[in-house]
């Protein structure tokens, strides 16, 4: 048997063998992207809410995979049912057909499926921090099934799967402007909007509670980052290593512009505009990592950063309570990332050159269409699940629970043990 193997193995073309290792390696990237989101969200809330909102994102980690394996992947990647709109949803069904290898393919397709499956679980994941602090737990869980299929799955077959958006309207995204940033923040805006504002919004302090866990979150983010970007070249080439760095520039910049923005308006430069001006530049440049140069990568970056910084504090004039800034992050980063290509795309790295390459408007127009029907779609899907949902089977807690902490009242628990609470039997509140 080892003998099999071996020449098995040396049969194998080699560029095949370092694309499915480096996709390998990537998947694995993207899933430690979760528990970075975790620790990230996690120290931005109140502590009396840290496990559950940590909760919410690795319970999305198990939904969303099960979802996608049973008929999330068909609906994104299967045959087109006709116009470009969604997948067959039969064709993959529990990853039917998909297990065989194909001595011809770079890399397996139960392995690239998987990526793609991590890809929805952060873009869900996302949505939880802009209604961190008051939903059940139950319900959340019930919707990131049904929105992985009702939302994602249709943007992800528009633009990564051959769908209308890719296809016919010839938009570019590389790793998920649209599917991944747009759609979460356009979610997340819908959702915070029907759910209403926290107790105390505007008026009670609700500062991030452990700034550490916040730069341990960002720096595994950024770390993850880089299989989501240069992992979607879907090869151990050029073309990942270009978007490496692009991915790192980005990064850099963009939290250099938002503590520019910080240092001006506040007088102050702090750890956590350090940390959201890294996820803020890395956000925009997940759509356009593949179409820009490195200049344009540490302009995207910059542009990013200062506007993400402003945009941040828009909840507090229109009064909408994104909890943690997934609106003013996700979603202007995204427009940010997705609409610069047509502007910063140059024909050295992807073919096409933007408006300022001399390319003329046309992409830009394209992309303008991209992200305008993904934040339209996602914001009315969204905001008719999450008020179907919270009229049945009730999606907010209760406020006097909201107050005690949904900590306690959903999980019995407490992330530190300081207070009397946590010493005594565990309190049964019929929440979650």
């Amino acid at each position: 048997m080892p003998d099999l193997l071996l020449l098995t193995a040396a049969a194998a073309p080699a560029s095949a063998a370092g694309d499915t290792a480096w996709l390998l390696a990537a998947a694995a990237l993207v899933l430690l992207m979760a528990p970075g989101l975790a620790f990230f969200y996690g120290g931005m809330v109140r502590s009396k809410s840290v496990l559950n909102m940590m909760m919410m994102v690795f319970g999305a980690l198990a939904v969303v995979m099960v979802v996608w394996v049973v008929v999330g992947y068909s609906l994104a990647f299967g045959d087109d049912l006709g116009g470009g709109l969604i997948g067959d949803p039969t064709q993959f069904l529990g990853f039917r057909g998909m297990l065989e290898a194909d001595p011809d393919a770079s890399y397996p397709i139960t392995l690239f499926a998987a990526f793609q499956g991590l890809f929805a679980v952060i873009t869900v994941g996302l949505i939880a921090g802009a209604i961190a602090d008051r939903t059940r737990f139950g319900t959340w869980l019930l919707f990131a099934a049904l929105w992985t299929l009702l939302v994602y799955a249709p943007v992800a077959h528009w633009i990564f799967g051959g769908g209308w958006m890719m296809g016919k309207l010839g938009a570019l995204d590389f790793a998920g402007g649209t599917a991944v940033e747009i759609n979460s923040g356009a979610a997340g805006l819908a959702a915070a909007l029907v759910l209403g504002r926290r107790v105390g919004f505007g008026r009670d302090p609700m500062k991030p509670h452990n700034l550490t866990l916040v730069m341990v979150g960002a720096g595994l983010l950024w770390f993850g980052w880089f299989g989501f970007n240069a992992g979607s070249a879907l090869a151990a080439n050029n073309t990942a290593a270009i978007v490496f760095v692009n991915t790192l520039l980005a990064g850099c910049t963009g939290l250099l512009a938002w503590l520019a923005v910080e240092r001006y308006r506040d007088g102050h430069a702090t750890s956590f505009g350090a940390a959201s001006g890294v996820v803020a530049g890395l956000v925009a440049i997940t759509p356009s990592c593949g179409a820009v140069t490195p200049i344009g990568a540490m302009l995207v970056g910059v542009a990013a950063g200062a506007i993400c910084a402003l945009a941040v504090g828009l909840k507090y004039t229109f009064r909408y309570d994104d909890s943690l800034d997934v609106v003013g992050v996700h979603l202007v980063g995204g427009l940010v990332g997705t609409i610069v290509i047509g502007l910063l795309a140059s024909s050295s790295v992807t073919g096409v050159d933007g408006l300022f390459y001399g390319g003329g408007t046309q992409q830009l127009g394209k992309q303008l269409v991209a992200a305008g029907v993904t934040l339209v779609f996602s914001f009315s899907m969204t905001a008719l699940l999450v008020w179907m949902l919270e009229r049945t089977v009730g999606f907010r807690v209760e406020p006097e629970h909201e107050v005690a902490g949904v900590d306690l009242v959903i999980h019995a628990e407490t992330a530190y043990d300081l207070h009397l609470a946590t010493g005594g039997p565990r309190p049964h509140f019929g929440q979650g």
